[in-house]
């Protein structure tokens, strides 16, 4: 995978500096801007990693214009892309109930960890993260993507409309739908539906999990309170075979609005 456009190369992370590169950005954006928690010897190496990047692949953006002396400032943009088999083999395992997609028996992808560098948010840098992705999944013949997004903060009540929108309006169906663990679970439907205002809800809803919403995406039941990114975290799935049709209106949107 090797895409250019304008200034940025997008590609998956082959070596130890793209890698770190990933974990810098991160950092940057999960500790230093969002304010997660990370062990010590991170904090002074300046990367935000845990046991899943080892054995995961990593989308990578490239500024081919950069001017930073350390190479791995060229990275301004990731995903941590992992496939497995097993609950045990996914970060959001640990918040949620996975048995419903694992025993569908399709191949799948949990997407995690995304983020871009400030100054490259928005157009052309974030269209090629999502053109990565559907090549990436497309390539690979992935039934099912998943994965957590989060609202920032840890207080739920802050997004009660919200999370009552997503969980009236977007719930996955029965055979998609993980559940948030019961020591972890947040309940979502806080509001009867009647009095939810739509408009309002999605102005609290993250980008990120907007997007998700328009290419048909799905949240599972619960939410979670990550202690140590301080985050409130929803759980996304989409299917892919549901998913293409909408995939390609929204890039075709996407490059209309960058010509």
């Amino acid at each position: 995978m090797n895409s250019n456009r304008n200034r940025y190369r997008l590609k998956l992370a082959a070596t130890d500096v793209e890698r770190e590169g990933a974990q810098r950005l991160r950092h940057r954006v999960f500790v230093e801007e969002m304010g997660a928690r990370v062990v010590d010897k991170d904090v002074a190496a300046g990367l935000e990693r845990d046991a899943f990047d080892d054995r995961a692949e990593h989308l990578i953006l490239l500024d081919e214009r950069t001017t930073a002396k350390d190479p791995r400032d060229a990275v301004v943009g990731t995903y941590r892309l992992i496939r497995g088999d097993g609950a045990d083999e996914f970060y959001s395992a640990a918040e949620y109930d996975l048995s419903p997609i694992l025993r569908s028996g399709r191949s799948c992808v949990e997407l995690g960890r995304s983020c871009v560098a400030p100054g490259h948010r928005g157009g052309a840098a974030m269209h090629m993260l999502w053109n990565g992705l559907g090549e990436y999944v497309a390539a690979r013949r992935i039934g099912i993507v998943f994965g957590v997004a989060s609202f920032p903060g840890k207080d739920p009540d802050r997004f009660t409309e919200a999370l009552s929108f997503l969980h009236h309006r977007h719930l996955a169906p029965p055979d998609l739908r993980a559940r948030a663990w019961p020591a972890r679970f947040v309940r979502m439907d806080r509001m009867a539906t009647a009095a939810i205002d739509p408009e309002r809800a999605l102005r609290s809803i993250p980008s990120l999990v907007k997007a998700y919403l328009r290419l048909g995406g799905a949240v599972g039941e619960g939410a979670c309170v990550d202690e140590a990114f301080n985050t409130v975290d929803v759980f996304m799935t989409m299917d892919t075979a549901t998913v293409a049709a909408r995939y390609r209106a929204y890039l075709a949107r996407a490059d209309g609005q960058l010509s």
